[in-house]
């Protein structure tokens, strides 16, 4: 699927919209994959690369950026890509930050075509309280998702091993668990076609 998956990406990709609540969604008229994780875990920084480009998806350096579900497309189909907030940060106001965590999880556990969850977790840490919460929530919604590590360049090889031993005993025995775990560099390209075969799979099965 390497192959198909690079075709999948090389598509052009736009983005639609952002969304603050749940009625703002598009139809659920095709397939769609997330990404969640801690804020600042690199997720735009992943669809950026993903797709080929620079500036699709807005990155920074500033914790809480992206505030919305942010929808993006094929032009035409088949894939939609969800950039979900990124979760677990303090330097926004309580309020706002609950009901960002509110419709992430509204998101997560009623969106009939979801067909998996991306959960990036920084390799340089592991799955930290707040990742296992989600990883939590999806397991109780049956909603698939699979561990990708993040910034794999950046520790030592020692620690990004034992990043990866922490992160794979945290999701053993989990049910709705991928068992593989991705690892990924957005900055060297480590792993970005792992990722793009994994979702080529959905499309052709």
């Amino acid at each position: 699927m390497i192959e198909a998956g690079r075709l999948l990406f090389a598509r052009p990709f736009e983005f639609i919209k952002g969304c603050v609540r749940i009625s703002d969604l598009p139809p659920s008229d095709m397939l769609e994959i997330a990404f969640a994780g801690r804020s600042n875990v690199g997720k735009s920084s992943l669809i950026n690369a993903l797709v080929g480009m620079s500036a699709l998806a807005r990155t920074s350096n500033t914790p809480g950026r992206t505030q919305e579900l942010n929808i993006f497309e094929n032009a035409h189909g088949p894939l939609r890509i969800v950039d979900m907030p990124g979760y677990g940060f303090a330097q926004a106001p309580k309020p706002k930050v609950e009901a960002w965590n509110k419709l992430i999880h509204s998101y997560l556990v009623g969106r009939p075509n979801l067909r998996r969850v991306y959960v990036l977790i920084d390799g340089r840490h592991g799955a930290k309280a707040n990742d296992l919460s989600v990883m939590n929530e999806l397991d109780s919604a049956a909603v698939s998702y699979q561990i990708i590590l993040t910034k794999a360049d950046k520790p030592s090889e020692k620690d990004l091993q034992k990043a990866i031993e922490i992160t794979k005993k945290a999701i053993a025995k989990r049910p709705a668990a991928h068992p593989e775990v991705i690892i990924t560099s957005s900055e060297k390209g480590t792993g970005l076609e792992l990722v793009r075969a994994e979702v080529a799979a959905f499309l052709a099965g």
